[in-house]
């Protein structure tokens, strides 16, 4: 193959990322994206002291998962950030005072590109979902994800879509489990936040006399290095790591026809967190609550999101059922 030919077409690409049930990389696909160029430095420069949040954890492994509801929270810069992770005397003030760097790791995890670069609209078409069969899905449908060595998202599932992640700067190691060990993992919905559903499970370190049933997972263990591309098929569970100093990571989430009903389960659920947390003695603070998520709404809003949520269901089964009907005769 030639230098710049890529293994698959953009059309047999989105077929194999829309029917392939088990994890894989693409290699060689991304070679000519200006994203490739997305690291820390560069994004430093071109955020240009604007703040972001970082989440805060410690390295130590404990046998319970560092849950975000666990996790301290500081705003700082990009700048701020990487001096901070080179172990500058600077850093003796400011935002990451209190937390050495020996001790800690940092993540500005989850980070939607369209708002962090909103007065930068042009920085969009760095990245080309295109490439994957999907045009038109650049930067602006994606979402950023810079960490220091350590920084990790616990054990969990996503109820939408399927996952596609493009590795920038440093790598990261994926510990990925299909939908079928679920009752492996103790799923909780336990801290709340939409469309992510927990594992009780710390599975960089777990604690088999709570959770035998854990030894029955097959765990699928990639290093994603920059330059590749994850996907991560609907439903299969997912604990991320950072293993080098400094990480980058762009991410994109493809809507599946599947997730009309998964919207309407995650309706409901919201509801019932809804309808308890109310319930709830309110000095207990938010400790169930993600610091991603919004506050506990309304019962009026949440019952407006789950006739939404409804009625978009039975819509898309309309379509497929009047496309059946089309094809047979």
């Amino acid at each position: 193959i030639g230098e710049d030919v890529k293994p698959f077409t953009p059309e047999k690409t989105k077929e194999i990322v829309m029917s392939l049930q088990q994890p894989a990389v693409f290699c060689n696909m991304v070679d000519d994206w200006p994203a490739l160029h997305w690291n820390a430095k560069h994004l430093s420069a071109v955020l240009n002291g604007k703040t972001i949040q970082f989440r805060l954890g410690l390295k130590t492994v404990d046998l319970v998962p560092q849950f975000e509801t666990k996790c301290n929270y500081v705003k700082a810069t990009l700048e701020e950030f990487l001096a901070w992770s080179c172990g500058q005397p600077s850093c003796l003030s400011g935002p990451f005072s209190c937390y050495e760097y020996s001790k800690y790791w940092a993540y500005a995890d989850y980070k939607y590109i369209a708002s962090i670069f909103e007065d930068k609209p042009e920085i969009f078409q760095d990245i080309r979902w295109s490439d994957f069969g999907f045009p038109g899905r650049s930067g602006k449908e994606s979402t950023l994800w810079i960490g220091s060595e350590g920084a990790n998202t616990p054990c969990h599932l996503d109820s939408y879509g399927c996952n596609l992640v493009l590795q920038v700067q440093g790598r990261k190691r994926w510990h990925l489990f299909p939908p079928g060990d679920t009752s492996f993992l103790y799923p909780t919905r336990i801290p709340y936040e939409e469309s992510s559903i927990f594992s009780r499970v710390n599975v960089a370190n777990p604690d088999l006399k709570r959770f035998p049933e854990f030894r029955n997972t097959t765990a699928h263990v990639v290093t994603l290095s920059p330059g590749q591309v994850l996907l991560v098929p609907r439903h299969w569970w997912h604990y991320v790591e950072s293993i080098d100093p400094i990480t980058v990571s762009i991410n994109s989430w493809i809507e599946l026809d599947a997730d009309h009903e998964a919207r309407v389960e995650e309706a409901i659920t919201r509801m019932l967190v809804c309808a308890i947390k109310s319930a709830e003695n309110p000095s207990d603070g938010d400790l169930w609550l993600n610091p991603t998520e919004v506050e506990a709404t309304s019962h009026e809003i949440n019952l407006q999101y789950l006739n939404k949520a409804v009625s978009a269901y039975f819509k898309c089964q309309k379509a497929s059922v009047s496309e059946q009907a089309r094809s047979s005769s």
